[in-house]
């Protein structure tokens, strides 16, 4: 579905962000991205959905080369991206973007039904505007809304649980594993949290632009740490464990 050849990145005047990144993501599947801060993980995510660039590489969306597509036609191609700090527009209500994003002129109800997919109290944000003194976490589960309203064959979430209570973020492993149901669309989330690993189909660690390991969860993160004994490795136990 969704192959990177040899993507890399770089800023003038600064260290190489991508290097070589080989990456292959088939239809239906639940992929985590993770890894520590720095390693590349939401500049991949910004190259895929295209926000960034790549300096050099190919990217093929079902067969089509989508290197140089902007941002808009990959969204119109199918890729959704749920950015790591939401956009606030001015003068636009959640129930215009529910609508904007569904490609429909919904009912209050029906765009409504979105909002409780995320927790959110529909009656309490459908007239709102974005711009009206919404926390982050909020803004955060109103941009995953719009991104399960749109129902795109590849969905791109930048540390979803950002800015989210505890209450909420349980709520969203359950919206993740829902989307998931369906072996039609695909989902990649840029995550540092067990719960979030544990319910992907594959982790991948990337390290200094680079992926350095792919699979399961117990295969993944030793790998990440440089740990040689992840069993009786305290350090290794408190990530496993968060």
């Amino acid at each position: 579905m969704l192959k990177l050849e040899n993507i890399s990145f770089e800023v003038e005047n600064e260290k190489e962000i991508l290097k070589d990144v080989n990456l292959t993501i088939e239809k239906g599947k639940f992929i985590a991205i993770t890894g520590p801060n720095g390693g590349g993980k939401s500049t991949l995510a910004r190259i895929i959905s295209g926000v960034l660039k790549p300096t050099k590489g190919k990217i093929t969306f079902y067969g089509e080369d989508i290197t140089d597509l902007s941002i808009t036609d990959r969204a119109q191609r199918g890729i959704s991206f749920g950015f790591q700090q939401p956009v606030r527009f001015k003068g636009i209500t959640v129930h215009d973007l529910i609508n904007i994003a569904k490609g429909e002129d919904l009912s209050v109800m029906d765009a409504s039904h979105f909002l409780s997919e995320v927790g959110l109290c529909a009656k309490d944000y459908i007239h709102r505007e974005l711009n009206d003194g919404l926390s982050g976490g909020e803004i955060k589960r109103i941009e995953i809304a719009t991104i399960i309203a749109r129902n795109t064959k590849l969905s791109i979430l930048d540390e979803p649980e950002a800015g989210i209570d505890l209450w909420s973020f349980n709520h969203l492993i359950e919206v993740f594993m829902k989307m998931h149901q369906s072996k039609e669309n695909s989902i990649v989330i840029i995550s540092h949290q067990e719960r979030i690993l544990d319910v992907a189909d594959e982790i991948i660690a990337m390290v200094d632009g680079a992926i350095v390991k792919r699979g399961a969860k117990e295969s993944v993160l030793p790998e990440l740490l440089h740990c040689e004994d992840p069993k009786n490795c305290l350090y290794c136990q408190d990530i496993l464990e968060a």
